[in-house]
Protein backbone atom coordinates (compact mmCIF):
# COMPACT_ATOMS: atom_id res chain seq x y z
CA UNK A 1 0.00 0.00 0.00
CA UNK A 2 1.40 3.26 -0.60
CA UNK A 3 1.28 5.80 2.11
CA UNK A 4 0.49 9.65 1.56
CA UNK A 5 -0.60 10.48 5.47
CA UNK A 6 1.87 8.30 7.32
CA UNK A 7 5.67 7.52 7.84
CA UNK A 8 7.03 4.29 7.92
CA UNK A 9 10.35 3.20 9.04
CA UNK A 10 12.18 0.82 10.72
CA UNK A 11 14.76 2.57 13.42
CA UNK A 12 16.15 -0.39 15.21
CA UNK A 13 15.81 -4.29 14.84
CA UNK A 14 12.23 -5.73 14.83
CA UNK A 15 10.89 -2.22 15.45
CA UNK A 16 8.56 -0.93 13.14
CA UNK A 17 7.37 3.32 13.68
CA UNK A 18 5.00 4.89 12.03
CA UNK A 19 4.57 8.60 12.05
CA UNK A 20 1.20 10.54 11.45
CA UNK A 21 2.28 13.02 9.07
CA UNK A 22 0.26 15.57 8.60
CA UNK A 23 1.86 18.20 10.61
CA UNK A 24 0.04 21.21 8.89
CA UNK A 25 -2.73 20.05 10.08
CA UNK A 26 -1.72 19.23 13.45
CA UNK A 27 -1.81 15.26 12.38
CA UNK A 28 -5.87 15.86 12.78
CA UNK A 29 -6.92 12.33 11.86
CA UNK A 30 -9.11 11.55 8.94
CA UNK A 31 -10.50 8.47 7.69
CA UNK A 32 -8.13 8.24 4.73
CA UNK A 33 -5.14 8.40 7.62
CA UNK A 34 -6.95 6.18 9.72
CA UNK A 35 -6.87 3.97 7.16
CA UNK A 36 -3.77 3.84 6.02
CA UNK A 37 -2.36 3.62 10.09
CA UNK A 38 -4.44 0.32 10.45
CA UNK A 39 -3.30 -1.08 6.94
CA UNK A 40 0.53 -0.15 8.55
CA UNK A 41 -0.32 -1.62 12.03
CA UNK A 42 -1.70 -5.11 10.10
CA UNK A 43 1.45 -5.07 7.64
CA UNK A 44 3.42 -5.05 10.42
CA UNK A 45 1.40 -7.77 12.30
CA UNK A 46 2.41 -10.27 9.75
CA UNK A 47 5.76 -8.98 8.54
CA UNK A 48 8.35 -11.72 10.27
CA UNK A 49 10.88 -8.65 10.60
CA UNK A 50 8.83 -6.91 13.36
CA UNK A 51 8.12 -7.68 16.84
CA UNK A 52 6.64 -4.06 17.82
CA UNK A 53 5.32 -0.78 16.59
CA UNK A 54 5.17 2.73 17.60
CA UNK A 55 3.47 5.47 16.92
CA UNK A 56 4.11 9.24 17.18
CA UNK A 57 3.17 12.38 15.31
CA UNK A 58 5.40 14.67 12.68
CA UNK A 59 5.94 18.06 14.05
CA UNK A 60 4.62 20.07 17.10
CA UNK A 61 2.36 17.44 18.47
CA UNK A 62 1.22 13.75 18.10
CA UNK A 63 -2.43 14.71 17.05
CA UNK A 64 -5.26 17.62 17.76
CA UNK A 65 -7.89 14.21 17.63
CA UNK A 66 -10.34 13.55 15.05
CA UNK A 67 -10.10 15.73 11.45
CA UNK A 68 -13.75 17.49 11.83
CA UNK A 69 -13.55 18.89 8.40
CA UNK A 70 -13.27 15.69 6.68
CA UNK A 71 -15.76 13.57 5.48
CA UNK A 72 -15.34 10.71 8.21
CA UNK A 73 -17.42 8.07 7.06
CA UNK A 74 -16.95 8.62 3.29
CA UNK A 75 -14.93 5.50 2.08
CA UNK A 76 -14.22 3.93 5.64
CA UNK A 77 -12.02 1.49 6.56
CA UNK A 78 -13.95 -1.15 7.44
CA UNK A 79 -17.84 -1.72 7.57
CA UNK A 80 -19.92 -0.66 10.50
CA UNK A 81 -23.71 -0.80 10.46
CA UNK A 82 -25.40 2.66 9.53
CA UNK A 83 -27.84 4.09 12.56
CA UNK A 84 -27.47 6.54 15.12
CA UNK A 85 -23.98 6.12 17.04
CA UNK A 86 -22.47 4.69 13.82
CA UNK A 87 -19.61 7.04 13.60
CA UNK A 88 -18.78 5.84 17.58
CA UNK A 89 -19.14 2.59 16.98
CA UNK A 90 -16.69 2.60 13.73
CA UNK A 91 -13.69 3.89 15.59
CA UNK A 92 -14.78 1.95 18.75
CA UNK A 93 -13.96 -0.90 16.27
CA UNK A 94 -10.87 0.65 14.58
CA UNK A 95 -9.19 0.95 18.21
CA UNK A 96 -10.51 -2.26 19.44
CA UNK A 97 -8.45 -3.90 15.99
CA UNK A 98 -5.25 -2.51 17.76
CA UNK A 99 -6.38 -4.93 20.87
CA UNK A 100 -6.50 -7.96 18.78
CA UNK A 101 -3.14 -7.75 16.72
CA UNK A 102 -0.58 -10.31 17.79
CA UNK A 103 2.28 -7.53 18.26
CA UNK A 104 2.28 -4.95 20.79
CA UNK A 105 1.66 -1.30 19.81
CA UNK A 106 3.59 1.72 21.50
CA UNK A 107 2.49 5.07 21.54
CA UNK A 108 5.01 7.97 22.19
CA UNK A 109 3.78 11.47 22.72
CA UNK A 110 4.53 14.78 22.65
CA UNK A 111 2.71 17.89 22.50
CA UNK A 112 -0.34 17.45 22.55
CA UNK A 113 -3.17 14.47 22.38
CA UNK A 114 -6.47 15.82 22.47
CA UNK A 115 -10.06 13.92 22.21
CA UNK A 116 -9.69 11.29 19.37
CA UNK A 117 -6.18 11.15 19.25
CA UNK A 118 -6.14 10.57 23.38
CA UNK A 119 -8.43 7.51 22.34
CA UNK A 120 -6.23 6.38 19.78
CA UNK A 121 -3.05 6.37 22.18
CA UNK A 122 -5.23 5.11 25.15
CA UNK A 123 -6.14 1.83 22.73
CA UNK A 124 -2.50 1.37 21.95
CA UNK A 125 -0.34 -1.68 24.90
CA UNK A 126 1.86 0.79 25.77
CA UNK A 127 2.08 4.61 26.27
CA UNK A 128 4.93 6.78 26.55
CA UNK A 129 4.44 10.65 26.81
CA UNK A 130 6.45 13.63 26.79
CA UNK A 131 6.33 15.09 29.93
CA UNK A 132 5.21 18.97 28.88
CA UNK A 133 2.63 16.96 26.93
CA UNK A 134 -0.69 18.20 26.63
CA UNK A 135 -3.44 14.91 27.24
CA UNK A 136 -7.28 15.99 27.41
CA UNK A 137 -10.73 15.41 25.86
CA UNK A 138 -12.33 18.96 25.66
CA UNK A 139 -15.16 17.85 23.82
CA UNK A 140 -17.04 16.71 26.79
CA UNK A 141 -17.96 19.99 27.23
CA UNK A 142 -19.88 20.57 24.01
CA UNK A 143 -20.04 17.40 22.40
CA UNK A 144 -20.63 14.10 24.16
CA UNK A 145 -18.71 11.62 26.08
CA UNK A 146 -15.82 9.74 24.18
CA UNK A 147 -16.38 7.35 21.55
CA UNK A 148 -13.75 5.16 22.67
CA UNK A 149 -14.29 5.58 26.94
CA UNK A 150 -11.25 4.23 28.15
CA UNK A 151 -11.41 6.61 30.84
CA UNK A 152 -12.21 4.37 34.22
CA UNK A 153 -10.31 1.14 33.50
CA UNK A 154 -7.03 3.62 32.71
CA UNK A 155 -6.97 6.17 35.65
CA UNK A 156 -9.57 4.81 38.60
CA UNK A 157 -13.26 6.22 39.20
CA UNK A 158 -12.34 9.45 40.98
CA UNK A 159 -9.60 10.01 37.64
CA UNK A 160 -12.20 9.19 35.31
CA UNK A 161 -14.81 11.20 36.32
CA UNK A 162 -12.89 14.02 37.16
CA UNK A 163 -12.17 14.53 33.50
CA UNK A 164 -15.46 13.67 32.17
CA UNK A 165 -17.12 16.30 34.19
CA UNK A 166 -14.33 18.95 33.33
CA UNK A 167 -12.93 18.35 29.89
CA UNK A 168 -9.91 19.41 31.41
CA UNK A 169 -6.58 18.57 29.78
CA UNK A 170 -3.65 16.63 32.08
CA UNK A 171 0.14 17.10 31.62
CA UNK A 172 2.39 14.11 30.26
CA UNK A 173 3.79 13.88 34.50
CA UNK A 174 -0.31 13.81 35.32
CA UNK A 175 -1.03 11.50 32.46
CA UNK A 176 1.92 8.96 34.04
CA UNK A 177 0.77 9.20 37.50
CA UNK A 178 -2.90 8.79 36.96
CA UNK A 179 -2.12 5.61 34.80
CA UNK A 180 -3.08 7.01 31.38
CA UNK A 181 1.11 6.65 30.49
CA UNK A 182 3.78 3.83 31.49
CA UNK A 183 6.28 7.25 32.01
CA UNK A 184 6.74 10.40 31.28
CA UNK A 185 9.95 11.74 30.25
CA UNK A 186 11.35 15.13 29.32
CA UNK A 187 10.76 15.87 25.60
CA UNK A 188 14.12 15.68 24.64
CA UNK A 189 14.55 12.33 26.07
CA UNK A 190 11.23 10.97 25.05
CA UNK A 191 12.34 9.75 21.33
CA UNK A 192 15.57 7.78 22.55
CA UNK A 193 13.59 6.00 26.27
CA UNK A 194 10.20 5.22 23.44
CA UNK A 195 13.37 3.35 21.21
CA UNK A 196 14.84 1.58 24.48
CA UNK A 197 11.61 0.25 25.55
CA UNK A 198 10.58 -1.18 21.88
CA UNK A 199 14.06 -3.15 22.06
CA UNK A 200 13.17 -4.27 25.30
CA UNK A 201 9.47 -5.64 24.18
CA UNK A 202 11.13 -6.55 20.64
CA UNK A 203 13.46 -9.65 22.64
CA UNK A 204 10.51 -11.51 23.12
CA UNK A 205 9.31 -14.21 19.89
CA UNK A 206 6.48 -12.41 18.82
CA UNK A 207 4.60 -16.23 19.11
CA UNK A 208 5.03 -15.56 22.81
CA UNK A 209 4.68 -12.30 23.31
CA UNK A 210 1.29 -12.14 21.94
CA UNK A 211 0.01 -14.35 24.54
CA UNK A 212 1.26 -12.03 26.71
CA UNK A 213 -0.69 -9.40 25.13
CA UNK A 214 -3.81 -11.39 24.92
CA UNK A 215 -3.88 -12.23 28.46
CA UNK A 216 -4.00 -8.70 29.64
CA UNK A 217 -6.72 -7.66 27.20
CA UNK A 218 -8.86 -10.80 28.08
CA UNK A 219 -8.15 -9.93 32.11
CA UNK A 220 -9.53 -6.12 30.98
CA UNK A 221 -12.62 -7.67 29.28
CA UNK A 222 -13.85 -9.93 31.90
CA UNK A 223 -14.16 -6.56 34.19
CA UNK A 224 -16.14 -5.48 31.41
CA UNK A 225 -13.85 -3.03 29.46
CA UNK A 226 -14.62 -4.35 26.04
CA UNK A 227 -18.69 -3.93 27.33
CA UNK A 228 -18.59 -0.79 28.83
CA UNK A 229 -16.98 0.61 25.77
CA UNK A 230 -19.26 -0.67 23.16
CA UNK A 231 -22.12 0.62 25.72
CA UNK A 232 -20.21 4.13 25.59
CA UNK A 233 -21.41 4.01 21.54
CA UNK A 234 -25.30 4.59 22.69
CA UNK A 235 -24.26 7.57 25.12
CA UNK A 236 -22.12 9.45 22.46
CA UNK A 237 -25.37 9.00 19.90
CA UNK A 238 -27.96 10.00 22.88
CA UNK A 239 -26.07 13.52 23.77
CA UNK A 240 -26.37 14.57 20.28
CA UNK A 241 -30.00 15.08 21.06
CA UNK A 242 -29.73 16.84 23.74
CA UNK A 243 -30.52 20.71 23.50
CA UNK A 244 -27.24 22.06 24.41
CA UNK A 245 -25.96 19.58 21.74
CA UNK A 246 -27.80 20.64 19.29
CA UNK A 247 -27.44 24.23 19.92
CA UNK A 248 -23.82 24.03 20.29
CA UNK A 249 -23.43 22.44 16.48
CA UNK A 250 -25.97 25.10 15.15
CA UNK A 251 -23.67 27.73 16.58
CA UNK A 252 -20.60 25.72 14.81
CA UNK A 253 -22.44 25.34 11.70
CA UNK A 254 -23.23 29.49 11.72
CA UNK A 255 -19.84 30.29 12.57
CA UNK A 256 -18.49 28.11 9.90
CA UNK A 257 -20.65 29.14 7.22
CA UNK A 258 -19.93 33.19 8.13
CA UNK A 259 -16.00 32.46 7.55
CA UNK A 260 -16.80 30.23 4.39
CA UNK A 261 -19.54 33.29 3.10
CA UNK A 262 -17.56 35.94 3.69
CA UNK A 263 -15.00 37.70 1.06
CA UNK A 264 -10.91 36.92 1.90
CA UNK A 265 -9.58 39.63 2.88
CA UNK A 266 -6.89 41.23 0.92
CA UNK A 267 -4.11 39.43 1.16
CA UNK A 268 -5.06 36.27 3.13
CA UNK A 269 -5.81 33.04 1.73
CA UNK A 270 -8.51 30.98 0.94
CA UNK A 271 -6.12 27.97 3.24
CA UNK A 272 -6.59 31.00 5.79
CA UNK A 273 -10.14 31.12 4.96
CA UNK A 274 -11.19 27.78 5.92
CA UNK A 275 -8.88 27.02 8.69
CA UNK A 276 -11.72 27.07 10.71
CA UNK A 277 -12.84 23.96 9.85
CA UNK A 278 -9.86 21.72 11.44
CA UNK A 279 -10.73 20.28 14.77
CA UNK A 280 -8.48 21.76 17.10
Amino acid sequence: MAYELILIDDPAPHIRRITLNRPEKRNAISTPMRKELLAALQAADVDDDVRVSIIRGAGPCFSSGYDLSDSLMEDPPHYTAGGDGQWSRHVTDSWLAIWELAKPVIAQIHGYALAGASELAAACDLVYVAENADIGHPVVRVLSPPDFNYHPWLVGFRNAMEMMLTGDSYSGAEAAAMGFANRAYPETELEERVLEMAQRVARVPSDLQQINKRSVHRGMEAMGTRNAIRTMSDYQALAGNVPSVQEFKQRALDSIKSVVDRPAAAGSSSEEASSTEEEG
